[in-house]
């Protein structure tokens, strides 16, 4: 098998959950009538003792993916940890221009969440994984605003099935080449992104301002 490269498929099933779980707003893949839908949202992986776990997360209800989220279907969550550019000025030896990236591609079976408490449940533990270990906020099964909200979205779980870890590491060069790429990755991820933020946020044109 030429692709994709050994070298870049990651063999340990733990290191692909810790990018689940370090980088948990995925990319939600299905198909309907042959054309791909996507959804970005927050997914979180459970551990309920079956071979791979399960993921959980919840959509709009009127978002046309829904239609998709049937009972067995197959779906596939795709989570992004860190990327970049890496420059042959990097490197001590002569080399290309080449992207280092590290990717979790989750398949597997929907169950659709189709009573209220069952919703809100998840709700509380996807709100108790995001909050984090010091917690600045915790929801509470009988916050009356949760049920109200559950009317307008559908909560899901995921049977994962099968797995990939998409990991480049420059792993074709060599060992102090790799640790220079790795110090890259790791840096690329400390960029101030406030100037980009507050000007996309600023220059944002939404739908409502669009059409009024």
């Amino acid at each position: 098998m030429k692709y994709p490269p050994l070298h870049h498929q990651e063999s340990a099933y733990r290191n692909v959950i810790e990018v689940v779980k370090n980088y948990p707003f995925g990319t939600l893949v299905s198909v309907k009538n042959d054309e791909p839908l996507i959804t970005h949202i927050p997914i979180i992986y459970e551990d309920d003792g079956s071979e791979y776990g399960k993921l959980v997360a919840h959509i709009d209800r009127y978002n046309p993916q829904v239609a998709t989220l049937i009972d067995g279907a197959m779906v596939t969550a795709v989570f992004y940890g860190p990327d970049c550019y890496i420059s042959p000025s990097v490197y001590s030896t002569r080399q290309l221009p080449t992207w280092n990236y590290i990717f979790a591609h989750l398949k597997g079976r929907v169950k659709r969440l189709n009573d209220k408490e069952s919703v809100k449940q998840t709700m509380v533990r996807m709100t108790s994984f995001l909050e984090g270990e010091d917690p600045k906020y915790i929801l509470s099964m009988d916050d009356s605003r949760m049920d109200g909200l559950v009317d307008y979205i559908v909560g899901f779980e995921i049977e994962i099935t099968h797995w990939e870890g998409k990991f480049k590491f420059s792993q074709d060069k060599l060992k102090k080449d790799q640790e220079l790429a790795k110090q890259v990755l790791i840096e690329s991820q400390k960029k101030d992104v406030a100037g980009f933020v507050t000007r996309i946020f600023e220059n944002h044109q939404n739908g409502q301002k669009a059409s009024s």
